[in-house]
């Protein structure tokens, strides 16, 4: 189990066995990737400084676990069921901590705890239908206790603003795109038009949810 000591296994989640046939989207990839460049540059520039903020101390674990950030996504995803949206909303909030604590990094020690408790909030704004926070702390492999502590410490870090308008919503779906567009995967997108063309208030992800 993943727990504050960073065990290396993710026990088994009980309960309803997921379709085995629903495709990763795209954009839990992207998202993975674009965390993992934010993770290894902060895990430089911590070595530099000699230490980390305190702002982000609560989401910190003893180890670091050994499932990569693109697989814990891939495992909230198959199991809490939550729309590809909440993944865009949950970086939202990461983001806006990172502006907000621009000296507390994400790290190793901390990214998996901080990406379930901000999808797990993001599922409670978006969806109509979610999973409570006990079984999200079986997915994310912490306890229930701390996964309700990192809850409310992270409402109290983002001063409860956890609602995205389309606007900022559509701005993070086109940081999103551009990622993708400069690591070579412009294959994956089936509509060659300018994501300008494509953004509709139905369809804003559609592209990166493939």
């Amino acid at each position: 189990m993943l727990t504050a000591a960073g065990d290396d296994e993710l026990d088994p989640v009980v309960g309803p066995e997921p379709p085995t046939e629903a495709a990763t989207p795209r954009v839990l990839t992207i998202i993975s990737h674009v965390m993992e460049k934010l993770v290894a540059r902060n895990e430089w520039l911590a070595k530099q400084t000699k230490g980390f903020g305190k702002s982000l101390e609560a989401f910190h674990g003893v180890r670091a676990p050994s499932i990569t950030i693109a697989k814990y996504l891939e495992r909230i995803y198959k199991y809490t069921k939550c729309s590809p949206s909440c993944f865009v909303v949950g970086y939202v909030y990461i983001d806006r901590l990172a502006h907000k604590y621009p000296g507390s990094l994400v790290v190793s020690l901390s990214v998996h705890r901080l990406l379930v408790t901000c999808v797990m909030i993001a599922s409670k704004i978006l969806d109509d239908v979610h999973y409570n926070n006990e079984f999200y702390a079986r997915v994310g492999g912490v306890s229930n206790a701390d996964l309700n502590k990192m809850e409310l410490e992270l409402l109290f870090l983002l001063d409860f603003r956890v609602t995205v308008s389309f606007r900022v919503f559509e701005s993070y779906c086109f940081h999103l795109e551009k990622e993708m567009l400069l690591n070579g995967d412009a294959s994956s997108l089936k509509d060659s038009r300018p994501m300008q063309e494509c953004l509709s208030p139905t369809s804003s992800l559609s592209t990166l949810y493939v």
